[in-house]
């Protein structure tokens, strides 16, 4: 990026900013009309929610970074292509494979099917190409969907480097050639390219492509190092993903060590207080186990290996139960029952100390224990840490398997450890995007949940080991889907106004105009100016008319993670539909939605016309209908959409060239 457009960006993000602030400020603290605080406040909350929305974008884009031409990569790196598949037509996976061989750097092309289809494999082979399907050992066992195929085939293979793909992104021949010369650093743990689709046309009813995220946002996060992984099209080292796998495991035992040495504490503590003070002998067993418990939590802190730590506290318990074998002989029957589950837990696969909740341990930790009790229950729970973890196929899982979509959440894992990424803006790889709408939206949906899911389960904003930047350019992903929330109340604000004549701001004055106008004016020149050129309107529109998406996915995610519920996850058909008519059915909330503004035009001119409603306040919601109309246009235009039509061409260019001439012009 030259750096007179840098300035420029910067001048006005920074101009936004100032002005988003005084308007919304002045909004809370002298415009809000608490007499009709049932619209008015969630109004406000609803503009407050789009300043910051401003703000995180203002911060994004202030950084843009062009990388330009990539460095040339070393020769001799072994490279794993891995095309990732699960019920994809098997012509359209063996499509990218060919593709995939064709590539020039020198690598191994492995398709990954989850499907597990003898077809598949039987052609793959015939062919030359490599054929991986889950071991033996996933059976019964979480699959973890794309997740889980990717770790078991990380498991499988050893190339230094992994290209990602998602079955039907067909990949350029020199893809490696223009982004592995970018781990000449180090510490770089992934490239991201662009995700385009040769099956959109130029209007792109449905929105597939998006020009704003994939260039000047994911540009914007490359210059805090935060470019993230976007599940395809990316070079990925293994040794950065081996090392997460690594930690994370680590990390999860420890926490579960400390969990159960903490119980344990608990436990020793109030057998303690029953034992008479004249069982000197007694006393001091179980003070030695509180001290070697105290011991054990010192020597984690000090960073000492796992697994010596609870060995050495093991062998201590052990010694000193010898000890009180014969001490307490009476209360023994008593305490069997529930010192059998625990080494029945100790021993049962699927379960681990990590399944206990916590009022289970606080039940053990105020039971009434006998000494000896005590100390066997101690030794229950160290032995009840699942250091196999037996309830999953594998104990590394290098991909994060805490949501749908595992791209966001092993990124910012990698992120946290101190790796870099990078975002190539050159496409390199042409896919398919959905071509009806209900794909579609099964799509937007699967996206959005996977993101709500990472941002309840790991808050970016609370992580250790990404610098504040890298948290905010997280959280403005995830801040995102919460829009559909606010799209809710500015479709009811001017309802409210054009049929009960209720204002949510105490007066159309002339502070209010001058603070609103310039905020609107000055922040869609930022998207203008950041844009250069690429298209937004679609994406702004979808932004508001997929509301029902964005609050289906924030409430599923949450039920999910929060309540145990199921969450409904679908994978994104590839096959293209037969077209039966159109399904208004799938967009029946917006269609409710345009019908109520369109009854509050009508509503609201009658009103004008009988003197009951103010002429300015009037004309200004009428306007904020008719702009909502025309964001929700864009429903009607998919709904009618019938699928990508290609213009016949008399002379085809072979496949390669023709595909590189393609990505010429969108890159362009």
């Amino acid at each position: 990026m030259s750096p007179a457009r840098r300035l420029v960006v910067r001048v006005v993000a920074l101009v936004t900013a100032i002005l988003g602030v005084n308007y919304v400020a002045w909004r809370w603290f002298f415009s809000v009309n608490w007499d009709a605080w049932w619209i008015a406040v969630p109004l406000v909350l609803a503009e407050t929610y789009s300043l910051v929305d401003s703000l995180l974008f203002g911060m994004t884009v202030w950084r843009l970074k062009g990388r330009g031409e990539p460095p040339e990569p070393e020769p001799g790196l072994s490279v794993d292509v891995f095309i990732a598949t699960y019920n994809e037509p098997i012509g359209l996976v063996l499509e990218t494979a060919r593709a995939a061989e064709r590539i020039t750097y020198p690598h191994r092309t492995w398709i990954l099917d989850d499907g597990n289809r003898a077809e598949l494999r039987a052609r793959a082979e015939a062919e030359g190409i490599g054929w991986i399907t889950r071991s033996a050992d996933w059976a019964g066992m979480p699959r973890h969907a794309k997740a889980g195929n990717l770790n078991n085939a990380l498991l499988a293979t050893e190339g230094e480097f992994l290209l990602i793909l998602d079955a039907d992104m067909v990949p350029d021949p020199d893809i490696l050639d223009r982004t592995l010369g970018y781990f000449r650093d180090e510490q770089m743990a992934l490239v991201q390219t662009p995700q385009w689709f040769v099956n959109v046309p130029e209007d792109d009813p449905l929105g597939s492509q998006a020009p704003l995220f994939y260039g000047p946002i994911q540009e914007g996060k490359d210059g805090w190092n935060a470019a993230f992984f976007c599940g395809s099209n990316a070079v990925i080292r293994r040794e950065a993903l081996m090392q997460l796998g690594i930690s994370r495991y680590a990390g999860e035992v420890q926490v579960a060590v400390r969990r159960a040495l903490r119980a344990a504490r608990s436990v020793i503590a109030k057998a303690r207080k029953d034992v008479p003070a004249d069982q000197v002998e007694v006393l001091a067993a179980l003070d030695d186990i509180a001290h070697d418990i105290e011991r054990a939590r010192r020597d984690l802190k000090r960073g000492e290996p796992l697994f010596d730590v609870t060995y050495r506290f093991q062998q201590r318990v052990a010694r000193t139960r010898r000890e009180l074998v014969g001490a307490d002989l009476r209360a023994l029957n008593a305490d069997l029952a529930v010192i059998a589950g625990l080494d029945q837990l100790a021993g049962d696969p699927g379960q681990s100390l990590a399944t206990i909740d916590e009022t289970a341990l606080d039940q053990l930790a105020d039971r009434e224990w006998s000494p000896l009790g005590a100390v066997e229950t101690v030794e229950a729970l160290v032995r009840s840490i699942d250091v196999d973890r037996g309830g999953e196929a594998q104990p590394i899982m290098p991909m994060a398997t805490i949501s749908v979509t595992e791209d966001m959440a092993t990124c910012m894992r990698l992120h946290a450890l101190g790796w870099r990424t990078a975002y190539h803006d050159e496409i390199l790889t042409g896919g398919l995007a959905p071509e009806d709408l209900q794909t579609m939206l099964t799509q937007r949906l699967r996206w959005a949940q996977g993101t709500v899911q990472v941002f309840f389960r790991e808050n970016p904003l609370v992580q250790k080991g990404l610098s504040l930047a890298q948290r905010l350019m997280y959280f403005a992903t995830m801040w995102s889907y919460l829009s559909g929330f606010a799209a809710v109340v500015y479709i009811a604000a001017p309802i409210a106004y054009l049929t009960l004549g209720v204002l949510p701001v105490q007066a159309l004055s002339t502070d209010f105009f001058v603070r609103l106008v310039p905020f609107l004016v000055v922040n869609q020149l930022l998207f203008f100016v950041v844009a250069d050129g690429r298209p937004t309107w679609r994406g702004q529109q979808y932004s508001l008319a997929l509301f029902p998406v964005w609050i289906r996915s924030f409430t599923s995610a949450f039920g999910n993670v929060f309540l145990g519920r199921s969450l409904d996850f679908a994978v994104t058909p590839k096959e293209k539909r037969e077209h039966t008519g159109p399904r208004w059915d799938l967009v029946r909330p917006q269609l409710v939605a345009m019908g109520l503004l369109v009854l509050a035009l009508v509503i609201g001119g009658v009103r004008l016309a009988l003197g009951h409603a103010s002429g300015l306040g009037t004309v200004l919601n009428m306007v904020w209908v008719l702009f909502d109309l025309l964001v929700f246009s864009v429903i009607i235009k998919a709904v009618r959409y019938r699928g990508f039509e290609p213009e016949p061409t008399p002379e085809p260019a072979a496949e390669p060239q023709h595909r590189q001439s393609v990505h010429q012009e969108g890159a362009a």
